[in-house]
């Protein structure tokens, strides 16, 4: 059909050649990459993240990790020991045994506490006077007085906490979880870290996955400004053209990788595009705090300057789970700042009242909620202080005998578990070691521990590098 030239647009050749080759191109690269531009995300293959089975039925369908960075005071929080005073100005007697310090001050005099201590609960849990809000949720706790560890610095402790291992290289705890269990979600990290204002001692490799491949590493949320990094998209794009870019770059992503399949690094790369995309729509509302409540807000303590930081971060936990996230780990003190090497009373006096509401606001908040039962919220550092002194006031690490502490997910509550001698340095009775604690964590979320095996590089490797047992007596 003849049209009216004076309504066409005046191109040339060139330009005409110029402005559609591109075109050309996406049409020809699409047949040869056997993909469709354009095709959606649910066209790939299933994820890696996806759903798993259990090995047995769970207790807990997610995990709450308040991690106590820089030792706490067993013997000034959980575990009473009314010799000490008895014992304070001397030398531990020789029947305690020795232990190597990290300071070596092993033969200072011992320190008593100046804590006091009260039962609390129907089942009469011993809680010192720094505790008062914890000490409300009593029925709710199960405290593990038997704790050791191999990590003798900070650096092995938190490390060996995280990840089984006092030295780097090896996943961690959410990291296997991860793995085991993929994610409940598609909009949100299946693990989620939080840290206050500090900096993690050993940092990123605490949440990382060592020999496993990237994707299943935990996601940092950032206290101040957005939570999630780089996550906004640019004001000048909109939805349709960036789903267009995502799906064109995992189709030349794939193609890539079918030729290099052992590069964790590229998969995790194209599968963080993808959630990146989901959380720009989700994630926002998730840590949209405007959503709750002042008596939530109260409930944490975020009315508070003392307690709002961590108890932003423990409603943030709250909500994190509510929505399906698997793992959710909370540093408290980052950068070792419950280390009380000198002034233990004004060291623990500030940081317990840092902590104690809005951890006390979470396990209130999660059982009004009907979240409690399968959520296990765990409380701890990478290890305990010793009773006897150092600097006059202080104490220093103790990995022999410390205590954790463990509520909901499918735990006996309201009562203790295993004991340290009478000083509180040695763990004695049903002793416990890290690799025996995440074993009874993973098996509270229906995972055998003995059954999760990664291959690497032909050898079956485990969290607990095969010798964690589950602690059964604290599963209710």
């Amino acid at each position: 059909m003849l049209t009216n030239q004076m309504n066409q647009p005046n191109v040339s050749r060139r330009e005409m050649l110029f402005n559609t080759g591109a075109g050309f191109g996406a049409v020809a690269l699409a047949g040869i990459m056997g993909d469709q531009v354009g095709a959606n995300e649910s066209q790939a293959a299933p994820s890696p993240l996806s759903a798993k089975l259990t090995h047995h039925a769970a207790r807990a369908k997610s995990v709450i990790f308040l991690f106590m960075e820089g030792g706490p005071s067993h013997i000034d929080t959980f575990d009473p020991k009314p010799d000490l005073e008895k014992l304070a100005g001397k030398p531990l007697p020789d029947s305690f045994g020795r232990v190597i310090t990290a300071m070596g001050e092993f033969d200072s005099p011992v320190l008593a506490s100046k804590r006091k201590w009260k039962q609390h609960g129907e089942g009469g849990l011993w809680i010192s006077d720094w505790l008062p809000h914890m000490a409300t949720q009593a029925d709710e706790l199960a405290v593990i007085r038997s704790c050791w560890t191999n990590g003798i610095n900070h650096s092995g402790g938190v490390c060996q906490m995280n990840t089984g291992t006092q030295f780097a290289g090896r996943p961690s705890l959410g990291s296997w979880v991860t793995y085991g269990l993929g994610s409940e979600n598609e909009n949100l990290p299946a693990f989620v870290v939080m840290q206050d204002k500090g900096t993690v001692v050993n940092g990123p490799r605490n949440w990382g996955t060592g020999f496993m491949p990237s994707l299943y590493q935990g996601t940092a949320v950032q206290i101040e400004g957005e939570p999630f990094a780089n996550l906004t998209r640019p004001k000048q794009v909109n939805d349709r053209q960036q789903r267009v870019q995502l799906d064109y770059l995992a189709a030349i992503n794939r193609r890539h990788m079918e030729m290099r399949p052992d590069n964790s690094e590229l998969e995790a790369r194209i599968r963080s595009y993808e959630l990146a995309y989901q959380m720009q729509t989700h994630a926002p509302e998730a840590v949209d705090l405007s959503q709750e409540t002042a008596e939530t807000k109260t409930l944490y303590g975020m009315d508070d300057p003392q307690t709002s930081e961590f108890g932003r971060n423990c409603l943030l936990a709250r909500r994190m789970v509510e929505r399906g996230v698997r793992f959710v780990q909370l540093y408290h003190g980052a950068g070792s700042q419950w280390d009380a090497h000198s002034k233990i009373e004004e060291n623990h006096t500030k940081m317990c009242g840092q902590m104690d509401k809005p951890v006390a606001g979470l396990l209130a908040d999660l059982r009004r909620r009907g979240l409690l039962d399968e959520t296990l919220v765990v409380w701890g550092g990478e290890f305990g202080r010793t009773p006897m002194s150092e600097k006059g006031n202080g104490r220093d690490h103790n990995p022999t005998g410390f205590t954790m502490v463990m509520a909901g997910g499918g735990v006996k509550a309201g009562q203790a578990f295993g004991t340290t001698d009478d000083a509180g340095l040695h763990a004695v009775e049903d002793r416990l070691h890290v690799h025996d604690l995440h074993a009874t964590i993973l098996y509270l979320m229906g995972i055998d521990h003995r059954k999760l095996v990664y291959l690497h590089k032909g050898r079956p490797e485990r969290i607990d590098s095969n010798e964690g047992h589950v602690y059964h007596d604290i599963v209710s």
